[in-house]
């Protein structure tokens, strides 16, 4: 959940469930399937978006930048955090330049080349995110409350067959590109992919 998605409040939730209202039982399924998984994504992702500025007064674009940093513990070049959130060099630095300013963050030399930087949470930012990270996985339980433990992890195991399945696809579709003389980058698409999945976690 990048500034290529910043908090643009409801309006491509209310887009993506209209999208949805507008199918008709004629639809192809793959069609409705489609769309329902994104309204439902917005959804709870809007969702999110309100509790962390009503509870936090920060953004989801910011929770993001922290959970990354969390995970890596002595620090992230500027190059591999913007890989991981998916997002411009830019908007990482304006992100970076906030959070040091705040104390949440620091730039440190990186000791495998003096002439990088590496950014890493202060012990002020880990305290803060620890409250926040807390409080997100509650606030998915509470949305996920009621549906039933047996339906969400069928739900989940359906989803992961539909991830493996699009692997393999996207194996091909890339296998074709390298054929026909295109290039890819598929260890840096799925590093960014696997990240993008593990960031509102929190803490994996």
């Amino acid at each position: 959940m990048s500034t290529r998605r910043q908090d643009t409040g409801g309006v491509l939730g209310d887009e993506r469930i209209g999208m949805e209202a507008r199918t008709v039982s004629g639809d192809h399924l793959d069609v409705r399937l489609w769309l329902r998984l994104l309204a439902t994504t917005n959804e709870i992702e809007q969702e999110i978006r309100t509790r962390l500025r009503v509870r936090f007064a920060t953004t989801l674009p910011r929770f993001d930048y922290l959970a990354q940093l969390d995970r890596h513990h002595d620090g992230l070049r500027m190059s591999a955090l913007s890989r991981y959130l998916m997002v411009t060099g830019g908007n990482v630095t304006g992100l970076t330049d906030q959070l040091v300013a705040e104390g949440w963050v620091d730039r440190i030399p990186d000791p495998v080349d003096k002439r990088a930087t590496l950014v890493r949470l202060t012990e002020l930012g880990r305290t803060r995110f620890d409250e926040m990270a807390a409080e997100h996985e509650r606030w998915l339980t509470e949305i996920f409350a009621g549906f039933g433990r047996a339906d969400e992890q069928a739900l989940f195991d359906l989803l992961g067959r539909l991830r493996v399945h699009l692997a393999g696809t996207a194996d091909q579709s890339a296998g074709t590109a390298d054929h026909l003389g295109g290039t890819t980058d598929r260890t840096a698409d799925q590093d960014g992919k696997n990240a993008r999945s593990s960031t509102h976690r929190g803490r994996s």
